[in-house]
């Protein structure tokens, strides 16, 4: 492979945005793409990859390279370097580019590989906590699985099409996919590629949505004419879901705290054909008041430390801090306890999340039912990327007494 000197700037200008000023990676990695519309897709496609895989082995090509952030210019470039090498890249003759010691470089590496927060790549904190609350065997084998580049998922969108026409359509296109068992709305690319632009997609035949996040909206039992809420709604993955399980039929409320996710799920919803939802922004408590005692079924898809969904965010695991789960931990308390209050007697909830930790899943939902009786305990899902090979998921379904 012969490296091009505009496509290794690229990468190199977005890992310093990542690690130097704070920007998310999926943003670091769309304003790369925009540098230059005469890349064709095999050049975007090494921009992209290439930035994940250095942000998700950050910490130990910073240790064999023996850098520490925030990174200098010269700092940037020798963990390039140290990428290269391990992929088995030749190095040019660039000026950027200092004399590298690649037996140095393998010889270290493979030092490292012993020891786990090297080998996976994360802060030690993490480590520690994932042993801690999964243990010594299985965070072993889940952190392995959460480095692994997420593959691309999509759901089916049953008001308009079906599974078979969704994949011949996606066939005329190029793009092979395979289905999924125990997932019925999900399909699967046999080999990754912009979904966004192919005609299935801005006809709204689907959505791209992990598989164990498709199992969430269909654990809360919906059915048409139901009143649903959908209380963390973001920018409308499971709210869409949702609305195909209850076939346009009943009434959706979605809420968030953020008005500009649901502005983009509205745009998802047009173009989805979805027409029973109703958006409301959570600026008060208000919203909550309004819909005591109302609702069918109420899904809490809580704020969490997203360790389960490592795979395709890698910068997370960067981002994050000890004090940042304590302060998760009561918001999800609080979401439990407050957001529960629009159950109806016999209706129920369901609480997820996308973390592996018990702290954040099992251990909330067990809280939350020593301190209301209204509320009993129905069944419970986890699911670990090591066992199912997609992300790490949370969900517990309960109901309110008659």
């Amino acid at each position: 492979m012969r490296l091009h000197r505009n496509l290794t700037f690229a990468v190199i200008d977005s890992i310093r945005d990542i690690f130097n000023e704070g920007v998310y990676a999926d943003k670091a990695v769309e304003k790369a793409l925009r540098r230059d519309k005469r890349w064709g897709s095999r050049d975007r496609k090494f921009v992209a990859e290439t930035i994940y895989e250095i942000v998700r082995w950050q910490r130990l090509y910073a240790e064999i390279a023996e850098v520490n952030a925030p990174y200098s210019r010269p700092n940037l470039w020798r963990l390039f370097s140290v990428w290269c090498v391990l992929k088995g890249i030749p190095l040019p003759d660039w000026n950027q580019i200092e004399p590298t010691p690649s037996r140095r470089i393998k010889g270290r590496f493979d030092e490292l590989s012993k020891i786990r927060k090297f080998r996976e790549s994360v802060p030690d904190w993490i480590d520690e906590l994932g042993v801690e609350e999964l243990g010594e065997e299985k965070w072993t084998k889940e952190l392995a699985m959460l480095n692994k580049q997420a593959e691309v998922i999509l759901r089916v969108n049953t008001l308009k099409t079906n599974k078979k026409d969704l994949q011949n359509k996606l066939k005329e296109e190029n793009i092979d996919t395979v289905t999924l068992p125990d997932h019925p709305d999900a399909i699967k690319l046999v080999e990754r590629a912009n979904v966004f632009k192919t005609e299935a997609f801005k006809n709204g035949w689907f959505e791209v949505q992990d598989a164990s996040s498709q199992l969430v909206a269909a654990y809360l039992d919906v059915k048409p004419g139901m009143k649903v809420v959908d209380t963390c709604a973001g920018a409308g993955g499971k709210t869409l879901h949702l609305a195909s399980l209850m076939e346009n039929k009943g009434q959706l409320i979605a809420m968030d705290i953020y008005e500009s996710k649901l502005k983009k799920l509205k745009v998802r919803a047009r173009r989805g054909g979805v027409h029973n939802v109703d958006t409301r922004v959570i600026d008060s408590t208000k919203p909550i008041k309004k819909l005591i005692g109302k609702a069918d079924r109420v899904l809490i898809d809580a704020p969490c430390s997203g360790l389960g969904v490592l795979r395709r965010n890698p910068d997370s695991k960067w981002k994050l801090q000890p004090e940042f789960l304590d302060n998760i931990r009561k918001v999800q308390q609080e979401i439990l306890v407050s957001y529960s209050r629009m159950v109806k007697p016999g209706g129920k909830l369901v609480y997820a999340t996308c973390s592996v930790l018990p702290s954040e899943n099992q251990n909330q939902v067990k809280a939350f039912l020593a301190s209301n009786e209204d509320f009993t305990f129905i069944s419970d899902k986890k699911v670990l990327s090591s066992q199912s090979g997609y992300d790490g998921f949370y969900m517990a379904l309960l109901e309110r007494k008659k």
